[in-house]
């Protein structure tokens, strides 16, 4: 196989699915207008960022409008002028969360690796996150909690395990995944892991030992899947 061809086939061309986006509808229906001023992107983005943080460290019951707004130094109309509503304020903090995920994928295809060590650059990366980024952290917590009437909020995990599972059926393609492992196994085994993990450093360190831990994690797992 020429060097062009052999290219090809180890790029990864997974992407990630539609299955945990928020409803754009619902989302749109308790927001305000679209404001395109510089300024007025920076504040909803501190607002959001805000918002986020009180999400992860109090959850969505000991989280006010008034909270998020002297987390900034607002007052709480100025808030509902960007979020009407505290379920607005929610979901556009999941949708941040789930931004994310494709912006991540792209930067570790971009990267020219085989399938597997795509999978792996794509999940130290999201570990990384997970322990820096503000709006993942509440999104999560926000996830866990469902606090939203069924429905309203994406089921976690889902994409996640279809993104992996299509990772790993290129990597069985390209020769990388030991013989014997499905990938589906392979997928539903590493997305509990890796979120099993981020859970409990959660709770135990604030996520701040996730990356360590994690690396730990990993290397026992794809030992046991790559080929």
């Amino acid at each position: 196989m020429n060097a062009a061809g052999n290219k090809e086939r180890r790029s990864s061309r997974a992407t990630f699915p539609e299955h945990e986006r928020s409803k754009g509808e619902t989302a749109r229906a308790g927001r305000s207008p679209e404001l395109h001023q510089e300024r007025a992107v920076q504040t909803r983005l501190q607002v959001l960022e805000a918002a986020a943080g009180l999400f992860d460290r109090r959850g969505y019951a000991g989280t006010s409008i008034k909270d998020v707004a002297d987390e900034v130094g607002m007052t709480k109309g100025a808030v509902y002028f960007h979020y009407p509503t505290k379920e607005a304020l929610t979901i556009a903090v999941v949708e941040a969360h789930y931004a994310r995920w494709p912006l991540l994928l792209e930067a570790s295809q971009s990267k020219g690796l085989g399938p597997m060590d795509t999978l792996i650059d794509l999940l130290d990366q999201t570990a990384a996150t997970f322990r820096d980024d503000p709006i993942v952290r509440g999104g999560a917590r926000l996830q866990m909690e469902q606090p939203l009437p069924p429905g309203t909020l994406p089921t976690p995990y889902i994409g996640w395990i279809e993104l992996l599972r299509q990772l790993l059926a290129e990597a069985r393609e390209a020769g990388e995944l030991r013989e014997g492992i499905t990938p589906d196994a392979g997928a539903h085994t590493l997305i509990a892991a890796f979120f099993g993990t981020q859970h409990i450093s959660a709770r135990l360190d604030r996520r701040s030992e996730l990356v360590r831990r994690w690396a730990d994690t990993r290397d026992l797992i794809f030992y046991a899947l790559r080929a």
